[in-house]
């Protein structure tokens, strides 16, 4: 599978429905072989990458943005939160627990979590960084071009989109409201 650079989550907050089928996808991906009854069957902890926040009358999945200038990235002293190939990477090999990457995200889509893998680990390191990878491993594993949350979504609301595709998007929409806007702001004028 060819790696998608430069690439962020979409979510349309018009769309969303609040049905958390995101979370849950999310979660799954990242929980190792067994599916979805197995894990609940087995009593295993899901935990999602991602978020659904309900801000007002608005639900909105909440996951990492993938900065450019990514405030984890700068701030990790052991290089275990990255910028690689347009992406945000952790290393949780490298990880160390500080917690300093969950402090400066400004979307707050970095958790530090104990793994079943880290039973091993001292006392003073009580987890690693986590954050949406973009299902890089389990898109490969599954042969899946898009990610998990993606494929969940009921109604289309979130799409894995370029970040210059984005952008282009962003400034057609701020030209079309300005646009508007001056067509109103000259009928007020004129009816003076």
């Amino acid at each position: 599978m060819k790696r998608q650079e430069n690439v962020m989550i979409y979510a349309n907050a018009q769309r969303c429905l609040g049905c958390h089928s995101c979370e849950m996808a999310c979660a799954v991906s990242h929980g190792g072989d067994s599916g979805l009854f197995d894990a609940v069957k087995q009593q295993l902890p899901l935990h999602p990458r991602m978020k659904v926040v309900v801000a007002g009358d608005v639900n909105l999945p909440m996951q990492c943005r993938q900065c450019d200038n990514a405030p984890c990235a700068l701030v990790c002293p052991t290089g275990a939160c990255r910028q690689s190939n347009g992406q945000v990477q952790i290393n949780e090999a490298n990880c160390v627990g500080c917690k300093l990457c969950v402090m400066v995200c400004p979307f707050g889509s970095i958790t530090v979590r104990r793994s079943e893998q880290q039973k091993g680990y001292s006392v003073t390191n009580q987890g690693v960084a986590q954050k949406c990878d973009l299902c890089v491993t389990w898109r490969a594993e599954q042969g899946k071009s898009q990610t998990a949350c993606i494929e969940a979504c009921p109604t289309k609301a979130i799409s894995l989109v370029d970040i210059q595709t984005y952008r282009q998007a962003l400034i057609q929409a701020r030209a079309k409201e300005l646009a508007n806007s001056q067509k109103n702001i000259d009928v007020v004028l004129r009816g003076r």
